[in-house]
Order: C-alpha cells, then structure tokens, then sequence
C-alpha cells in the first residue's frame, strides 16, 4: 500500500515525492511513461560525450531564495547568466530589446534617457492592452514589434500575437540600459553536474519507488493507494470529456560539430526568415569543456509531447471547465500540465512546495479530528 501515487516525475512530482518522502515519511510510488525522470528538464550525455538538454535548454533562474535553497539540497551550482542574440536585419543584437540593441541596429549612439525618448516616440496610444501584439506596440511601437516579435510570435504559437493573451509579450521586457542578460533574478545557475544528477539525488529515499516507460491507466487498478497527485494534462486525467485542450509543441533537430564553437552566445534567436525559432549551443549552459560542441534547433509545431499551453481567452474557458471537475475529486493537480498555466521551472517548484504544505496542514487536520474523536469515545 503506498500512500500516494505521483503521475509523473518532472519538477512538479519530484518534488512532492522528495518532501512527502522525506519529512512526512510517507510511502510514495512514482510513474512516469517516459523512460527517464526529469520531465523536460532531462538532460544526458550524447554519443560524443556532450551534454545535453533532450526536450531544448533549460536555465534555472528565481527571485525566490527558498525555491533556490530547497534546490540547493540536491545539486552544487554553476553561475550561468543566459544571454541571447536575435538575428535582425543580418546583424546579432541583443534581446531583450537595450541600449545596445537600438544602437547597433540604426547606428546611432542614444543615452539611456534618449532611448525612453526613441521608445516613446514610436509606441502607439492604446489605452487597454488586451493582446500581445497591444503590449509590445504600446511600449516600443510597430517597426520593432514586427522586427523581434511578430514573426518569432506566429512561428513559436501558429497565430499572429493579436490573437494572444498580453502575458505571452510581458515575458520579454524591453531595457533602457546595457543589461544584455536573457534574466534579471536574483539566482541563476545551472545544476553543476546537470538537471538529471539533481533529480536522482533528490528521489533517492527508501519510501520512493519508480517506476517508469508505464502509462497509469494501464496498472491504476493493480496499485493500492490512499491518494494521487497528478502532473499530467488535465484533459487526459478526466478522459478528453469536453474536448483537448490546446498545447503547442516542439520538434527538436540536434547536431554535434567536430569544432569547439558555433555561435558567439549560448542562443540565438531567429524572429523571421527561418522555420526554427532558435538555436542553442549547449556548452555555453553546462560549462563543459570538449573539443565538440552541439546544438539544437527548435521548430515549433502542433504535434507531439505538450510543450506550451496556448494563452487565449477559449482555451482558459475551457480549462476553467476541467477545473471545475479537478475540484470535485480529491487528487491534487500540480504543474504546467495539471493547470493549463505557461510556468517556470521555479513556478512548478513554488506550486509543488505549496501543495505540500496544504497536504502537511490536511494531514494536520486529520490528525488531530481522529484524536477528538477517539477521545469523545
């Protein structure tokens, strides 16, 4: 009898398996149907001996000191501050958008004050930001939305960014100053010895049991257990009831080259005249040094693993059904997946950190109704 069942073992299940396991000493059994643990954080060596991230790179980042810390229990860091190019009118310029962004692309030479005023100068008046492609033109007007962000917009979603919610822009600032850094968080790293040495050394406690290449609808029946935490799609959970919720996925093209570098940073990106979006050199995230390197190439596509929940009005109704349903059952629904929300890896650890202490507090509860109750009698 295990007292809970984890579907699946990315951030979202490893964690609660971890602190159940851990600090309330419960017995836990972990499934995945991938063959490895991780989720989309799995990382390995390929055949030249490269790191690498299989499901496209991954950079830890956080203001949170305590989702940092609690981490830091299972990995040693390594400093990594990502830094990316966007690939514009033939010239490599920073992104997000900066000083030397602007600079560099129109040859000029602007203070950071005079770039406000560049910025304002172009920005259009809208008065309700309702899309993606209203936050960007607001803030830094229609020349630049349609150089960085209206291309790589339709390529990474399938939809011009007038059909996307504001969220999906608000992820990419724009700087007045010469910050180049991809993240501004307080803690950057990269797992030392990689994402999946992390993952091992946390689930590694005598209460957690994987098991792993195992859908969970084919052995629910066969395992006893007292409750389920799950970090699948929430569709799947309830059988595609009111229909799939829609996701966008990524094809990934890896390549090793027998040469040390291949690009000047550690992702490029390409907004317009290409079918990927991005390339990323992998030894720029690890630290590895090798006489190779690899990269990958991401093409964005409908098909395949569920990536990215797609940020529309519709698409939030219709979660907000299955919600409904989640509500009415007494599994605990955790992760990107689970509730339909575009997260980050320390998003995922704060959401599992935070069902755990409402399980804690349950169980708390439980605890002390079954002492009054034996008492009374």
């Amino acid at each position: 009898m295990f007292d809970f069942l984890i579907v699946g073992a990315g951030f979202a299940g490893s964690v609660l398996a971890e602190r159940l396991a851990r600090v309330e000493n419960k017995k836990v059994l972990l499934l995945d149907k991938r063959n490895h643990i991780g989720g989309n954080a799995y990382d390995y060596f390929n055949e030249a001996g490269i790191l690498i991230h299989k499901y496209g790179p991954h950079i830890f980042h956080t203001n949170c000191k305590e989702i940092f810390n609690y981490l830091s229990q299972f990995t040693e860091w390594r400093n990594y501050q990502h830094r990316v190019l966007a690939c514009v009118d033939g010239q490599q310029v920073p992104i997000p958008i900066n000083l030397t962004t602007i600079n560099s692309l129109y040859g000029l030479n602007l203070s950071s004050a005079a770039l406000e005023e560049f910025f304002a100068s172009k920005a259009e008046v809208i008065n309700h930001a309702r899309t993606s492609e209203d936050v960007v033109v607001k803030a830094i007007g229609r020349e630049l939305y349609e150089k960085f962000f209206k291309g790589y917009t339709r390529k990474q979603w399938d939809l011009d960014p007038s059909e996307l919610d504001a969220s999906v822009a608000a992820r990419v600032p724009t700087r007045t100053n010469k910050d180049d850094r991809y993240f501004t968080d307080t803690y950057q790293a990269m797992p030392l010895n990689g994402y999946t040495k992390m993952f091992e050394k946390m689930l590694d406690h005598p209460n957690i049991k994987i098991m792993l290449n195992v859908d969970y609808n084919e052995i629910i029946n066969e395992i006893k257990y007292e409750k389920m935490i799950f970090t699948g799609p929430v569709d799947e959970y309830f059988n595609y009831c009111y229909g799939k919720l829609p996701y966008r996925s990524l094809r990934f093209k890896f390549e090793t080259l027998d040469q040390e570098k291949y690009q000047n940073t550690g992702t490029i990106n390409y907004p317009n005249d290409y079918a990927f979006t991005r390339i990323t050199e992998f030894k720029y995230l690890t630290g590895q040094t090798h006489s190779k390197t690899s990269i990958v190439y991401e093409f964005p596509t409908a098909e395949g693993d569920p990536y990215y929940p797609i940020p529309r009005p519709d698409n939030t109704m219709l979660y907000k059904r299955y919600e409904a349903l989640a509500n009415q059952t007494d599994t605990y629904f955790v992760g990107r997946l689970a509730t339909y929300k575009y997260y980050n890896m320390d998003q995922v650890v704060a959401q599992a950190l935070s069902t755990f202490n409402k399980i804690q507090s349950e169980n708390t509860f439980q605890s002390l109704y079954n002492e009054r109750e034996i008492n009374s009698h």
